[in-house]
């Protein structure tokens, strides 16, 4: 049985790689899927047999020419969170709003931002509720002044809407185990940030030309390190990706490169071209040490070795599949001996690499996916009327 999927997210959606993933698979299996994010770009064109809308509006930018001062530092710091608690409140409002014109058969809210609506959709319309965690909300990296009172409030909420959900999926062991434990709920199923598996290439022959770090340039992200290992190694070092603009302002970044972000297939042949990847992650936060960035999967897929930061999940698979060498978090000459620990074993990490990329691909969690799809009792009905906002919780109050 098939029917309508309505998803919700609070991203732009078209950057955001696990909800397109999924959106395409399901339309793949016979879905009908309509995703409402924020702020999507007005040129963005969704993949085919995928409808998009968009409601909000995009952050102001920050400015690129100068640093903050220290008070204007203090100042963000202080108001961010009562800022990110307005603009998440408004689009939740939106977000019900639009979601009168796209009644669906099942709602699939994308992290907590989304479930309260994601909740209260499902209970009008009386149709199965799925949780699609993205990360460990209550454990992620946090901007702005601590605000425990809310922090805790949240994973409440998080405790009772997600209880509502016929399934919660995740993105890793370790993140589910978490979700089990915390909140006892049961049926919680890993679906990994992993790509589709691209076709093989030439292989490097006995070492790297380069190394890459593709993903986000901002803080928690163990950058500092790769920038003190730049100045220590023969291995030019790029990093590519968005940036924050405050984060790039202070950094330094050694003898680093820094590139400018591009599109997935095109990081897949820097990435190749260069023949190592440079997965890092911050302890700091518990997420981190529960979560898996997607940069690990980029490189199973781009098939080049790794240095990755010896911390929680991300180094667990590291090890299970021996995809390469890891170095303790904040150590930059740790680092640099990954670095050439991989270099002393680079033939064989390849053909390690190579054998992991059929069960760490998007062919194998997307059947976890569809198999919990499939046990829906899912009714395909006619459109209904959304029922009074008993449900709504706004972050910012």
């Amino acid at each position: 049985m098939t029917g309508r999927v309505l998803m919700l997210v609070w991203t732009g959606v078209s950057t955001d790689t696990r909800v397109l993933r999924e959106a395409r698979s399901l339309v793949d299996a016979g879905w009908a899927v309509h995703i409402i994010g924020r702020a999507v770009p007005i040129d963005f064109v969704a993949p085919p047999g995928i409808s998009v809308s968009s409601v909000g509006v995009p952050p102001a930018a920050q400015s690129r020419s100068r640093e903050l001062s220290l008070i204007e530092r203090g100042a963000r710091w202080l108001m961010l969170p009562e800022h990110v608690g307005r603009r998440l409140a408004a689009w939740q409002r939106e977000a019900l709003i639009e979601a009168r014109g796209h009644h669906a058969d099942v709602v699939h809210a994308h992290d907590f931002s989304a479930l309260p609506v994601g909740a209260e959709l499902a209970e009008a319309w009386d149709v199965p509720l799925i949780y699609d965690s993205h990360e460990l909300w209550s454990g992620r990296p946090r901007v702005g002044r601590p605000t425990p009172w809310r922090t805790r409030r949240h994973a409440g909420l998080e405790a009772r809407l997600g209880d509502r959900a016929q399934i919660v999926l995740t993105v890793g062991e370790g993140v589910a185990a978490a979700l089990r434990d915390r909140y006892g709920w049961r049926d919680v199923r890993v679906v990994r940030n992993t790509f589709p598996q691209a076709a093989p290439r030439d292989q490097h022959l006995g070492r790297p030309s380069g190394a890459v770090y593709a993903g986000r340039i901002a803080p928690y992200r163990e950058l500092e390190v790769i920038a003190r290992a730049s100045r220590s190694t023969d291995i030019p070092i790029t990093l590519m990706g968005p940036t924050d603009a405050q984060f790039l302002a202070r950094f330094n970044p050694g003898r680093a490169r820094i590139a400018a972000s591009r599109p997935t297939d095109e990081v897949d042949d820097v990435l190749a071209a260069a023949g190592l990847a440079l997965v890092t992650h911050s302890d700091r936060w518990e997420n981190h040490r529960l979560a898996m960035p997607n940069k690990l999967f980029h490189a199973v897929r781009a098939g080049v070795p790794v240095v990755a930061t010896d911390v929680g999940e991300l180094a667990r698979i590291v090890r299970e599949y021996d995809l390469g060498e890891l170095y303790r978090p904040g150590d930059a000459d740790d680092m640099v001996a990954a670095i050439e620990r991989t270099v002393g074993r680079y033939d064989e990490l390849q053909a390690r690499v190579r054998a992991a990329a059929g069960p760490l691909s998007w062919e194998t969690d997307s059947r976890v996916l569809l198999d919990a799809y499939l046990t829906l009792q899912v009714s395909p009905s006619a459109p209904g009327t959304l029922g009074p906002h008993a449900h709504r919780t706004k972050e910012g109050s």
